[in-house]
């Protein structure tokens, strides 16, 4: 269940390093997307481990009556009956209550269960997708349903408007619109992180019109206008792939006995997009074997070999919630001072963005004796904290 747990972290923090990564791409408009940026409010807590108990779909949409601020009139809003961990039962509580009182609400009711409810804390990423979705039904473009949504548990809810608005164009229109759909987000001139959760959130929703055919996704993402959106699209659609679970979630694009795929047959300027997400695929197919993880990216093409091993020091603090110690001790794992390097660099940046101070990654980079790895850490890091 933990290494469960450790991959929906890993990945619902993605989205926000790749955001980082193509607005100074964008800043330097490098031929290759630099290194990957750190995790984002990494979770502390551990997942409930208990056994999952099913609830009735049916008791979760048991009704009661609320008043409105009036008082004159009144709204239906689901009884919560999901303590267990049945996602079926959640999905249909978030659905209801998103419907029948206000996405402000559902966000109000998600964030007062996360801090009791282990289920929530691991699939609050999904669930904000969910929200996402249903509030999308209310607006015809997806900048009107920006303008009431929250960026809790990694902005999932902007990524599932996103479906939801994909969705309703259809496959069949899809090609034509697809460069449209984001015009009207409000920070688009800027470049902002509004506009990149809209474009990312596209990879998300073509993934799912396609039912996860990957290259066929990326294909979408081509129709756009612009290196940045192609790139943006793309990191949603990797994402998507990435977090099949084989039951709910099926994706022919992973493959265990070949963990570097699809990166390894990407289209040239998606590889490193892939790569930025990929070390935490891999750490589950292996148990979470970093020596191992560090032998597969050192085979990974030149150019993007260094993403791998940063991506790997992101996975490697983000695992341990940030832990000198074993952080330290995982990035020294790496067979030489390349793979060390950069898995600190990696490391040090998710200490941060963990954080949101440099004092405990101070630390992580005086724990080491080397004084070359001590000096890349504390430099990148001082770097780092600057653009906070």
């Amino acid at each position: 269940m933990r290494t469960k747990l450790f991959l929906l972290l890993a990945i619902a923090g993605i989205g926000v390093i790749a955001f980082a990564v193509l607005r100074e791409w964008r800043s330097s408009r490098l031929e290759n997307s630099p290194p990957p940026e750190a995790f984002l409010n990494q979770i502390r807590n551990e997942f409930d481990n208990s056994a999952p108990v099913e609830t009735s779909t049916t008791a979760a949409i048991s009704q009661k009556v609320l008043d409105t601020k009036t008082g004159t009139q009144s709204v239906s809003t689901p009884k919560f009956n999901c303590s267990g961990g049945s996602w079926d039962c959640y999905e249909t509580y978030y659905v209801a209550m998103t419907k029948s009182a206000s996405t402000k609400e559902a966000f109000g009711d998600l964030r007062a269960r996360y801090s009791e409810d282990g289920y929530v804390r691991a699939m609050c990423h999904p669930l904000t997708h969910v929200i996402g979705r249903t509030a999308s039904e209310r607006f015809e473009n997806p900048g009107d349903a920006y303008l009431e949504g929250d960026p809790f548990c990694w902005s999932g809810y902007y990524h599932g408007v996103l479906e939801g608005v994909i969705g309703r164009i259809g496959l069949k229109n899809l090609a034509e619109r697809m460069d449209t759909i984001c015009v009207n987000i409000k920070d688009r001139e800027g470049y902002g992180f509004d506009y990149y959760n809209c474009v990312h959130g596209l990879g998300h929703g073509v993934m799912a019109i396609t039912q996860n055919e990957l290259w066929e996704s990326l294909d979408y993402c081509d129709k756009l206008t612009g290196p940045w959106e192609q790139l943006s699209c793309a990191s949603g659609a990797y994402m998507e792939n990435i977090i099949a679970d084989g039951k709910m979630h099926i994706t022919k694009f992973l493959n265990p006995s070949e963990p570097l795929y699809p990166c390894n047959t990407s289209p040239d300027k998606y590889k490193n997009t892939c790569y930025l997400m990929q070390t935490s695929y891999m750490l589950k197919v292996n148990g979470r074997d970093f020596k191992k993880t560090f032998e597969w990216c050192s085979g990974v093409e030149e150019a993007h070999r260094r993403t791998c091993y940063e991506s790997l020091g992101r996975d490697a603090s983000g695992g341990t919630t940030s832990n000198v110690g074993q952080t330290h001790d995982l990035c020294m794992l790496g067979t030489d001072a390349e793979q060390r390097a950069h898995c600190v660099i990696g490391a040090v940046k998710d200490f941060i963005s963990y954080f949101h101070s440099d004092a405990q990654a101070k630390a992580f980079c005086n724990s080491f004796e080397d004084e070359d790895l001590k000096q890349t850490c504390l430099t990148t890091g001082e770097g780092y904290y600057a653009q906070f």
